[in-house]
């Protein structure tokens, strides 16, 4: 009987040494996955911290977090229509799709590549008759999109511009009139660059091309879709091998 139950407190025992012993196993384990689960969620903040990350050369540092969330709104869409056209009796809006053959053609005339197959548009009447065409543009201008919007005449030439969120921390000025008045009168068969025929600001050298580019386009877009089927557009020429290398470089192509 004693000999049975030493074996029986011994069998006992082994058994508590291994539920201890996988206890101590479970537990090393636990710590080792919670360990990687915090070097693997620090590493993804890490790169998502990284990839918010912006070098400006001009600056010669990194961006900080509040130059890169800089935001001005000036106008809502419907505020810069009412702008372009304060006289209409209605304005209304529409949506200008691009084929893939249209848009090949207007990137061939203008000298640079866009992604956007879809421009959004408004149109100002009055009685019947078409007062003018109103674009939307977002362009890239130092490190973040501008958006703007472009109006242009019912014969095709630019009659306003107007900023509606800027986003880069400098160069705003080009929501200025002293600025943007340089568009007003613009055709397509106008240079629309700087040194040319638009003069620079100091310290905003891509938004002001940015901005000269989407101006060139919307002035394009108007006179392919909008006035060459009334009977008033004009043949334009592509960009000849110096403004695509311009706009190359402009847009990173």
């Amino acid at each position: 009987m004693k000999g049975q139950k030493r074996k029986t407190l011994d069998s006992r025992f082994r058994g508590n040494d291994r539920k201890g012993k996988a206890g101590v196993r479970l537990l090393v384990l636990l710590a080792v996955c919670s360990a990687l689960t915090g070097f693997l969620s620090s590493q993804v903040l890490a790169d998502e911290d990284h990839s918010e990350q912006i070098w400006d050369h001009e600056l010669n540092r990194w961006l900080t977090p509040e130059e890169l969330g800089h935001l001005e709104i000036y106008f809502t869409e419907d505020e810069a229509a009412k702008v372009m056209f304060p006289d209409s009796e209605k304005i209304r809006r529409e949506t200008l799709q691009l084929t893939a053959e249209k848009k090949a053609f207007v990137e061939e005339v203008i000298g640079w590549e866009f992604p956007e197959y879809t421009f959004d548009v408004f149109i100002g009447e009055t009685r019947g008759n078409i007062d003018g065409y109103a674009v939307i543009q977002n362009t890239i201008g130092k490190h973040r999109p501008i958006t703007y919007m472009v109006g242009v005449t019912a014969t095709g030439e630019c009659m306003n511009f107007e900023v509606l969120v800027y986003r880069e921390a400098r160069g705003n000025d080009i929501a200025t009139k002293r600025f943007n008045y340089q568009y007003h009168g613009k055709t397509i068969g106008d240079p629309i660059r700087i040194n040319r025929d638009i003069i620079n600001i100091t310290g905003a050298t891509m938004s002001v091309r940015s901005a000269s580019a989407g101006v060139k386009r919307v002035l394009v877009l108007v006179n392919e879709f909008y006035l060459k089927p009334r009977g008033l557009g004009r043949d334009v020429l592509a960009a000849n091998s110096q403004e695509k290398g311009f706009f190359e470089v402009l847009f990173g192509l």
